[in-house]
């Protein structure tokens, strides 16, 4: 049973019950609160020692990752080295994390056998991208998530699709989601990256507004949604990591 399938089947269990409970009256309570409220809130009162971070060191990392260092730098980051990024996020990786003083990244990788059962060529995005975000995502996450109460997400509204409505908590089967940026444009993102001098990543002056895996991430047009150039060509908009659990 794939990780999807399994957290729909689970999602009416009595700790996910609890925790849609408890993430709508965060989302009440924290409705109009700004970014840094709501991470602080979350970091130190409401999940302590019990929440982690998940971030792509993508194009619009660096204000969140900034965010969360200044609450707590020990607050662990999960990054999920998928081995199929851009070198230059790998970089980008390693400065950020210098520059931001976080003391808690770990670098979480597919499982090797069963890549070499499922994508023994490395082509498996071709085929069924959905399956290879499963592989190289989903499952490494859910694994990487055990322990934790609740997980950082770095999603923003004005990316549209199924992102409009995206409330500050939500649950997410035995977790709960916490989306400190929703209301933020990518106006706010520029105007907080310069005021703290954070670094671009390398990917954003060559046209890449937002930045996966390279298989599957492309360039887009300056009048494009921000994630057009994500699974171009397909249905596709979301790697899995957030789909719904029921």
């Amino acid at each position: 049973m794939s990780v999807i399938a399994t957290a729909r089947k689970t999602a009416s269990t009595p700790a996910s019950d609890e925790n849609d409970v408890r993430a709508r009256r965060l989302a009440m309570q924290f409705s109009a609160s700004p970014a840094h409220d709501i991470l602080r809130h979350a970091i130190q009162e409401e999940f302590p020692g019990k929440i982690a971070l998940v971030s792509s060191f993508g194009a619009e990392s660096a204000a969140l990752l900034h965010l969360v260092a200044e609450i707590d730098p020990a607050t662990p980051v999960i990054f999920l080295d998928t081995e199929k990024h851009f070198a230059q996020t790998l970089s980008y990786r390693k400065k950020l994390a210098k520059q931001l003083g976080l003391t808690n990244i770990r670098d979480i990788h597919p499982d090797k056998e069963a890549v070499a059962e499922k994508d023994p060529d490395g082509d498996l995005w071709k085929r069924d991208a959905d399956a290879c975000c499963t592989l190289r995502k989903v499952v490494p996450l859910t694994g990487a998530l055990d322990g934790f109460d609740a997980w950082i997400t770095g999603r923003k509204q004005f990316h549209g699709g199924g992102r409009v409505n995206l409330p500050a908590f939500e649950a997410s089967g035995d977790h709960i989601k916490v989306n400190p940026l929703i209301r933020w444009t990518a106006d706010d993102v520029q105007h907080y990256a310069a005021a703290h001098d954070l670094p671009p990543h390398p990917l954003v002056e060559q046209g890449y507004p937002s930045i996966g895996c390279w298989p599957c991430t492309h360039p887009a047009a300056a009048d494009d949604d921000i994630r057009a150039g994500r699974w171009r060509g397909a249905a596709k908009t979301e790697c899995g990591i957030h789909m719904s659990a029921v």
